[in-house]
């Protein structure tokens, strides 16, 4: 069993509210230590007193970090057994989790190349530049505490945050109950590395406690669904990141089948659970043949344990699982179902189950179904045509559009609702170091100001 403390800015804390978190067949994996409201507080006042780092400093902690957090034995594990446990605790297949865990080392190798591209091209880093001597735009913080309320279906949503700390904040993690695993080896590794224990720390809480990080911040980061959206969506302390609800267009002039791979690869790929996976395929024309074709290839994945190195789907408790085929059973009344309609819960006789693979066909390219993200690889075909315009496309973290069209493409691009849009054969999830998910978080937590002196 592990112990996983509260790494607060005093060292470790043991409260007297332990969870036990489980793997997915149900056995005890860990001991998650819940910090009370009063500890909460305590720590957030002094994050805001700690001394900020210099530049170089931090970039080179989170660097070093990075590398420690992927290869060395941090927190008393190894790497392997680190991704081993984040495998059988969120039924992630370990292949996935070891590619999160290069994905985390890497962005924390580039941290520098990523703060640097969201700066604007006018502006200095410092009023010590010697360009403030005419007036220049300085690049400066709208706070000093940061806090993060971390999602747990994928480790690598813990890259986000990173560039927060590399601009200077002092930040509070509040961890998922089910996915705690990554954030405590990072900021561990991060501590280690120079951060110290009072300018980032790990707040385990429970509901009630985690509003009071977010009262005691001055900038905040959400995780969660609709709901949490909603929730702070009036909020400008608070940046909600929802559902991703990406999709992918396919016009009449291009061939779909020599992109079938990169539309398999969107639905399913990194089993399927993130964000940046496709919920949605737009067709012009008659959707079914490529409903079919993506039925077909996704069948054929293997139904395994999450640390087998085959595994390619999500695996979790088998009444959780049994609950999101209800779910989907639901939500699907009325559609064509290609594939899940007889059930999605493969039982693997362990107390867990795959949740697999559901795609299907709807009748309009404005049926409610299409923006329903759901924890596993499932998508909706629909029909599309220009009459449609680009109202079935709004509201996509990613947007992959298969076409010619040139005058389309401009107003996809232009549309505030759509993050992101490749063209072409490129499938949704795919993401560099450098480039924005959902714009820059620096957009968020930064600003301007002219300095002259």
């Amino acid at each position: 069993m592990l112990a996983l403390d509260t790494l607060g800015p005093g060292g470790t804390y043991r409260s007297r509210r332990l969870e036990t978190l489980r793997d997915v067949t149900g056995n005890p994996v860990a001991t998650l230590s819940l910090a009370p409201s009063l500890y909460v507080t305590r720590a957030m006042k002094a994050l805001r007193r700690a001394p900020e780092l210099p530049l170089d400093a931090r970039i080179e902690a989170i660097a070093a970090a990075g590398w420690a957090f992927a290869t060395e034995r941090v927190a008393g594990l190894t790497v392997q057994e680190y991704q081993h446990t984040v495998s059988v605790s969120t039924g992630l297949p370990i292949t996935v989790v070891r590619t999160a865990t290069e994905d985390i080392a890497r962005a924390a190798e580039r941290i520098h190349h990523s703060v640097g591209n969201a700066r604007p091209t006018g502006a200095v880093g410092s009023w010590h530049d010697p360009l403030t001597r005419s007036g220049r735009a300085v690049w400066t913080r709208r706070g000093d505490v940061f806090a993060v309320h971390a999602a747990g279906n994928h480790p690598a949503v813990h890259q986000g945050w990173l560039d927060v700390l590399a601009l200077g904040y002092r930040v509070a993690v509040r961890p998922s109950r089910r996915e705690p695993f990554t954030p405590y080896r990072l900021i561990t590794a991060l501590r280690e590395a120079g951060f110290g224990e009072d300018r980032i720390v790990l707040l385990p809480t429970d509901h009630r406690a985690a509003d009071d990080i977010l009262r005691h911040a001055d900038l905040g980061m959400v995780y969660g669904g609709a709901d949490v959206v909603r929730k702070y969506a009036g909020d400008p302390r608070i940046l909600p990141q929802g559902p991703g609800r990406s999709k992918i267009l396919i016009t009449a002039e291009v061939d779909w089948e020599p992109i079938l791979d990169t539309l398999v690869e969107s639905i399913a790929g990194g089993a399927g659970v993130g964000c940046v996976n496709a919920t949605g395929v737009l067709v012009e024309g008659d959707p079914a043949p490529v409903a079919a074709a993506l039925a077909e290839r996704l069948a054929a994945l293997p139904s395994l344990p999450p640390t087998d190195d085959r595994a390619v789907l999500p695996v979790m408790p088998l009444e959780p699982a049994r609950r999101w085929d209800e779910h989907l059973r639901k939500l699907a009344a009325g559609t064509k179902a290609w594939l899940g309609g007889d059930g999605i819960v493969d039982d693997l006789g362990d107390g867990s189950a795959v949740l697999r693979p559901a795609i299907h066909q709807l009748d309009s390219p404005f049926a409610d179904q299409l923006g329903r993200e759901l924890g596993f690889p499932c998508a909706w075909i629909a029909p599309w045509e220009p009459s449609a315009g680009i109202a079935p496309l709004r509201d996509s973290l990613v947007l992959t559009a298969v076409t010619s069209d040139s005058a389309l493409v401009d107003a996809l691009v232009a549309e505030p609702s759509i993050a992101n849009v490749y063209i072409g054969d490129h499938p949704t999830p795919w993401m560099a170091p450098g480039l924005p998910h959902d714009g820059y978080i620096a957009e968020f937590v930064m600003r301007t100001k002219t300095v002259l002196r």
